[in-house]
């Protein structure tokens, strides 16, 4: 039975994860066995079936690069229509290349034609092979001395001719009149199809031209004996069938999902400036340095292991891993029966990124047998060549703009060179006690700590845990609850006090599709939204930094009405949406994105949450400060000046602007907050902005509503549904009793809604695919069930959405129904915070 290497499983893995994929053969001798009369030459089915089944995957392509003519190698491949095929050597890319060859060529292969053809009629066994840009003499077929004799005529005679490009293959010597050759054809495929990475099978002197031209995350595998530039090699052409075979089986699995972990099964770490997640085998699989929001180094979930990893595990692991965050905390524990690893960011209150803006990733290991530990960085999301140098202490990360070092005392690293980039790895025996790695970013400085690492992980439990018993949290499903509360306060950006929407970029809303966007960035309205949340929880600390924050924002674009819809944690205008074409994106959904155009959008919803807020930290306090009251008046005015205007709405529809209802709403919530916080703080405007907010209700109530739909509607005049309208109801626009209300929540049920969650909209929004339902959709609508007095059915949805979460307790921003998956960015600040207000609420009603 004929087996692959573990050396090329390895690398065909990783090829199987390119963004786009040009996979490309010679035919004779690696697709087709060397026979003696080459008519008769046919491929092997199981490899021609495969390149087909290649062929037809996405962003995969496939050409056969031979030294035949064009019109032979379509005879007997059989003219696949997905396979781009190549003659000549690289001269054929079409079948009319011959007739626009200038004539001096035509006159020169005329003249070797009729020279070989002749000296073959002299040569027993000798063949001549016209092609359209050469002729080829064949000797395999005659009697060994003879042949070789005639090959030296060949080589010591028209060779020498000027404008005649030689190639010598097995018992072939082929006399171009055309310059081009194998590793020209290759790289122009390269360029036609966009491929991020290639492999080229062959067995002849003509394949090194193609291999040659390999380079980077590339595969080159040899077929048979012979000095070659690939880095692989193989023994027959049904070794390249199953090397085919088994790429085909492996691509389609990956761009398909089947290899990638699960959403929800990734667990964050926060030190409040940057965040890390951790898969559910401790491997770490994003990170971002030095802010949440700056490029990668660790990719993995968008790309697989070529886009950067940290990993750690048993040598011989015999079952999966438990994890948990230690209690009331951020501090996560994976265990096995040999091991065990304790990983956090380091938070405590003497940590180096007090000081001078460094990040420590902190991982012990712990156990009574060996562990692997493999350390691949990628820097820029795998767009820098990423080199390791080992040094006393550690390892150092060359090329990064800031410094980065792996402090690991005593651990023996192997280095590995992989494309362009180092891979670290090593096995450590654990018997003589715990072993501390530190990933220190900021620093290639590898000298120990000023604090021991116990008294680091101490404080950091110390930091989450004193915080968190300070809540009054939900008593349903509590350490949901707990959990939730931590992840909100893990996105805050402490040195700034900005608060991101979600940990991560591009997540796919629909697998294999295009909704995928960056949400590492700082949208006030969530933000808001996220504060307000924990305020009432018991925490004001985070809802001061913020407004602190978006009055430094305004301060910087002169008033409210110029606020952006988001920002980066600096309060910076967010970087030109752009795509990494390095990575191929979670489960092969791609476009990966950084940036986020929706920054340019006009969102009038923006200034209700942070309304809310302003009023929540007046509930908390009893006192606003002079700066966080001129932002009211800011926000009033700006929404008195523009509430008439159509928007891009929450959902950030790239598409035509509307009058949507949410946004109306919004708009309202920020008036009738304006004037209860004017009311109830003996400032001046009161009565303005009540005047002002009754007649935005009445024009909600007028043009929301929709007769043919029963319900209010996305935006005026249509007759389509959005969850959003739910917040009506909960911000108090409507009464709960209102009979329009209740309809509005029957509509959504009956028309959005699908078991666990809810989908924002079923209109189109002129992007493909259908996204999963929105977590918090869902827990609108137990809130909006709790309101019209459905608390059953409240409690039922809310404790299938509860089901939903992860092992550690995260949820991303959407489910899909169907297929059972978690999708979108993750952990979502939305998801979490919906999660507490709807249990706030149902133990309100209860």
């Amino acid at each position: 039975m004929i087996e692959l290497s573990r050396d090329v499983e390895d690398r065909l893995v990783e090829l199987a994860r390119a963004s786009v994929l040009l996979v490309a053969s010679d035919y004779d001798g690696t697709l087709s066995p060397i026979v003696n009369d080459p008519a008769q030459a046919r491929p092997h089915r199981e490899a021609m079936v495969a390149l087909h089944n290649l062929a037809v995957l996405p962003r995969t392509h496939v050409s056969i690069i031979s030294g035949r003519s064009l019109s032979d190698l379509s005879q007997l491949t059989g003219s696949p229509g997905n396979v781009h095929l190549v003659g000549s050597h690289g001269s054929e890319f079409d079948p009319g290349f011959a007739s626009r060859m200038p004539q001096h060529a035509i006159d020169l292969k005329e003249q070797l034609a009729r020279e070989l053809t002749e000296l073959a009629e002299r040569s027993p066994g000798c063949t001549v092979e016209i092609k359209p840009a050469s002729v080829a003499f064949h000797y395999r077929n005659a009697e060994r001395g003879a042949g070789e004799r005639a090959a030296k005529v060949v080589h010591e005679g028209l060779a020498k001719l000027a404008g005649v490009q030689v190639k010598t293959g097995k018992m072939v010597v082929e006399l171009g009149v055309i310059e081009a050759d194998k590793g020209s054809a290759l790289e122009s495929m390269r360029h036609r199809v966009a491929a991020t990475s290639a492999i080229f099978i062959g067995d002849d002197v003509t394949d090194e031209d193609a291999f040659a031209v390999l380079r980077g995350p590339d595969v080159g595998i040899k077929v048979g004996p012979g000095d070659t530039k690939a880095g692989l090699r193989v023994d027959s052409t049904e070794h390249v069938a199953m090397i085919l075979a088994r790429l085909a089986e492996l691509r389609a699995a990956h761009l398909a999902g089947s290899d990638a972990t699960p959403i929800e099964r990734h667990t964050m770490l926060s030190d409040q400036r940057t965040v890390a997640l951790v898969d559910d085998q401790a491997r770490v699989t994003w990170m971002c340095a030095p802010r949440i929001d700056s490029p990668s180094m660790f990719s993995e979930m968008l790309d697989g292991p070529n886009a950067g990893y940290f990993g750690v595990g048993p040598v011989a692991a015999n079952k999966n891993p438990t994890q948990r965050y230690l209690p009331g905390s951020l501090v996560l524990e994976t265990r096995w029966p040999s091991l065990s690893v304790t990983d956090y960011l380091d938070a405590s209150a003497g940590a180096p990124q007090q000081q001078n803006n460094r990040v420590d990733l902190v991982r012990v290991l712990e156990g009574t047998g060996k562990a692997r530990v493999e350390f691949a960085p990628r820097l820029d999301f795998g767009r820098v060549p990423t080199r390791l140098r080992k040094v006393d202490g550690g390892l150092v990360v060359e090329g990064a703009i800031d410094a980065i070092s792996l402090r690991s005392p005593g651990v023996d690293w192997s280095i590995k060179a992989q494309g362009e980039h180092h891979t670290a790895a090593t096995e450590i025996d654990l018997s003589n006690g715990p072993v501390v790695l530190e990933l220190r970013c900021g620093t290639q400085d590898l000298a120990p700590s000023l604090a021991p690492e116990s008294h680091r992980r101490s404080e950091t439990l110390a930091f989450w845990n004193d915080w968190a018993s300070g809540l009054t949290l939900p008593t349903l499903h509590s350490e949901l609850m707990r959990t939730s509360a931590l992840v909100l306060r893990g996105l805050v950006h402490g040195p700034t006090g900005a608060i991101a929407a979600a940990a991560t970029t591009s997540l796919p809303e629909t697998l294999g599709g295009v909704r995928n966007w960056d949400y590492r960035y700082c949208w006030p309205r969530d933000a808001s939204m996220t504060a307000t949340t924990l305020v009432r929880l018991g925490s004001t600390s985070e809802a001061i930094g913020l407004l602190d924050w978006l009055a430094r924002v305004v301060e910087t674009v002169g008033d409210a009405e110029r606020l952006a819809p988001i920002y980066d944690v600096l309060g910076r205008d967010t970087p030109p949406e752009a795509e990494i074409v390095q990575l191929s994106g979670y489960a092969g959904s791609r476009p990966v994105r950084i940036g986020n155009a929706a920054a340019r959008q006009v969102q009038l919803d923006v200034f209700g949450p942070i309304a809310e807020l302003l009023m929540a930290v007046l509930d908390a306090t009893g006192s606003l400060s002079p700066a966080h009251h001129s932002l009211v008046q800011s926000m009033a005015s700006a929404v008195a000046a523009r509430w008439r205007e159509p928007d891009h709405g929450i959902w950030e529809i790239r598409g035509p602007l509307k009058h949507h209802v949410h946004t109306k709403v919004m708009c309202w919530v920020t008036l009738d907050r304006a004037a209860k916080i004017a009311e109830r703080c003996g400032v001046a405007g009161s009565a303005g902005y009540r005047k002002a907010a009754e007649e935005i209700r009445e024009d909600v109530l007028e043009h929301g509503w929709n007769d043919a739909a029963g319900a209010f509607t996305a935006s005026y005049g249509s007759d389509e549904l959005d969850a959003a309208v739910l917040t009506l109801g909960t911000f108090g626009l409507i009464e709960p009793g209102d009979p329009r209300f209740a309809k509005t929540v029957e509509a959504i049920e009956q028309h959005l809604r699908s078991g666990p969650t809810v989908y924002r909209y079923l209109y189109d929004d002129g992007l493909p695919g259908r996204e999963g339902g929105f977590h918090i959709c869902a827990l609108w609508l137990v809130e909006a069930y709790a309101l019209v007095g459905r608390l059953a059915d409240a409690r039922s949805l809310f404790d299938s959405i509860a089901a939903l979460a992860g092992p550690t307790g995260l949820f991303s921003e959407q489910h899909e129904p169907i297929a059972g998956v978690a999708l979108g960015n993750h952990p979502q600040a939305y998801s979490h915070l919906g999660l507490i207000e709807a249990a706030r609420r149902l133990e309100a009603l209860s």
